[in-house]
């Protein structure tokens, strides 16, 4: 499994979700995306986003003033 990064920092929704679909779209299943938002309607976007487009979020903490997501790319 591999992890990637996308910090969509200082990005308003829906860019974070926007940024992340664009981003799974391009790794392999299984593969995971650790995302890190500070926009606060991430907080309902992302797992929102994972659950209609089938991935699984693994984990969220706070970072600091932002949140960081780990997405996991489902099938």
């Amino acid at each position: 499994m591999t992890i990637h990064d996308l910090d969509a920092t200082g990005l308003l929704c829906p860019l974070p979700v926007l940024k992340l679909r664009k981003r799974l779209a391009g790794i392999d299943t299984g593969d995971c995306m650790r995302l890190r938002a500070d926009d606060p309607a991430a907080i309902v976007d992302v797992p929102h986003f994972c659950t209609e487009a089938g991935h699984a979020l693994v984990e969220t903490l706070d970072e600091g003033d932002a949140q960081v997501y780990l997405v996991r790319k489902g099938g």
